[in-house]
């Protein structure tokens, strides 16, 4: 009996010296603090993605307008960029991040309550996470307008966006990023490919089915009037995808590293997959088809930049340059819809072209998690489960804003505005 009670008390004795070893541990596990290098890399990341809206899209999408239209259309860029800064501020950032329900974030960081210049996420101050994570919602709104281009409202553009950004993007940001269902079920989005482009992509196509065909769409010529601003854009896309991309690693680390790579690769071999399906479709490769295959291959690497290996960005690469391809030309063809400037095309198919590879390629080794290459076949079909929701959600809401819009405002100039140009009966201005 006292060897029973000595052995017990021994026992006792070293659960007691465990518990007080793993509280000491935890008391002395240091709390997160600053990282300089962190934050100089997500200072220059958001600076790039701010450079993908304005000059980026602008330019890309100002040069692959009619003449008559490059001033309305690199405003809209311009003026997306002004109001989603001040939605985001006041009650976007909130919604996507704030602590709130699987769906939806609450309001306790609407207006930016409570950040302060010691505030952090993670080893970075939350103010520059904030302005990162606005860039985002500034250039998905703008990605948008290239299926509306030559034929939407000033107004009507203004306070779709503003709604839009509000109901939609703000909730699905949520879902996959700000700890709502889609990111606790494992959908893996490393930089938005359902956030972003799937997203914008979907709302592109439903305004352009809303507001019908450009007038003389089919009959008139509708040709790009400045490649070379559309050049100028897409480089500047190219760049500032850098930080769209290893930006999102949220570190200057080897995951940032890895998504600079791969970005890199993808992007150089979606450019050539559309220029050689081109090249063998029309007989030449065209300027505006490499830099629209270069766009595809940014958009299909964006959900599995943080993701995949080298190799598998080659292979992500030429098959979205090839879909994206086939879907802006020989798909839009047959279904007749008037995408002015294929933001479905490349946005929507290239982000669900990415979102399902990286079901594929995702590698335990690069960011610990794995696809179907790895034994993991589910995470296609929630990569799926992802994609879907998006649309879902993303078209009715969509439809719903767009209508309700037309109903008291009205969504398109009149016709003879149209055929007049919409830089002078919007802007009053025009290029010379």
């Amino acid at each position: 009996m006292n060897i029973s009670k000595r052995v017990a008390g021994g026992l006792f004795a070293v659960v007691l010296a465990a518990l007080a070893f793993a509280t000491d541990a935890l008391a002395q596990t240091p709390a997160p603090k600053l990282d300089t290098g962190d934050t100089a890399w997500m200072l220059t990341s958001t600076a790039l993605v701010l450079l993908m809206t304005i000059p980026g899209v602008a330019l890309f999408y100002g040069g692959m307008v009619r003449k008559k239209n490059v001033l309305a259309t690199v405003m809209q860029s311009f003026a997306i960029t002004a109001l989603v800064t001040i939605i985001w501020m006041v009650i976007g950032y909130s919604l996507a991040f704030a602590e709130g329900t699987a769906y939806v974030g609450g309001f306790g960081k609407a207006f930016l309550r409570g950040m302060e210049t010691g505030s952090l996420q993670g080893t970075i101050p939350e103010s520059v996470f904030m302005v990162f994570q606005m860039t985002f919602a500034i250039i998905t709104p703008a990605l948008i307008m290239g299926s509306l281009v030559d034929r939407i409202k000033f107004s009507a553009m203004l306070w779709f966006v503003g709604l839009w950004s509000i109901l939609v993007y703000a909730p699905i940001t949520h879902w996959v990023w700000g700890g709502g269902f889609l990111g606790k079920d494992g959908v893996l989005d490393f930089a938005g490919g359902t956030v972003v482009h799937i997203n914008a992509g979907i709302a592109g196509l439903v305004g352009a089915l809303v507001l019908g065909k450009r007038t003389g769409y089919g009959t008139e010529n509708m040709a790009p009037h400045n490649l070379t601003l559309s050049v100028i854009g897409a480089s500047l896309l190219w760049v500032g995808w850098f930080g769209f991309n290893a930006g999102s690693a949220v570190a200057a680390n080897g995951t940032a590293g890895m998504a600079m790579a791969v970005t890199q690769i993808a992007t150089a071999a979606a450019a050539l997959g559309w220029m050689f399906m081109e090249w063998i479709a029309r007989g030449k490769p065209s300027v505006l088809g490499i830099v629209s295959g270069a766009v595809a291959g940014l958009v299909a690497i964006t959900p599995a930049s943080g993701f995949v290996t080298p190799a598998a960005a080659l292979v992500i690469g030429a098959v979205s340059g090839v879909v994206c391809f086939w879907a802006a030309t020989s798909v839009k063809r047959a279904l007749g819809y008037d995408d002015s400037l294929d933001a479905f095309g490349v946005h929507a198919i290239g982000g669900i072209v990415g979102a399902l590879l990286t079901g594929v390629f995702a590698a335990k080794a690069v960011g610990n998690a794995s696809g179907l290459l790895e034994g993991n076949a589910a995470q296609v079909w929630i990569q799926l489960k992802g994609i879907l929701w998006t649309i879902v959600y993303c078209g009715v809401v969509s439809f719903i804003l767009f209508k309700v819009i037309d109903l008291v405002i009205g969504l398109r100039v009149a016709e003879d505005e149209e055929r007049e140009g919409l830089d002078q009966v919007l802007h009053g201005e025009s290029v010379q």
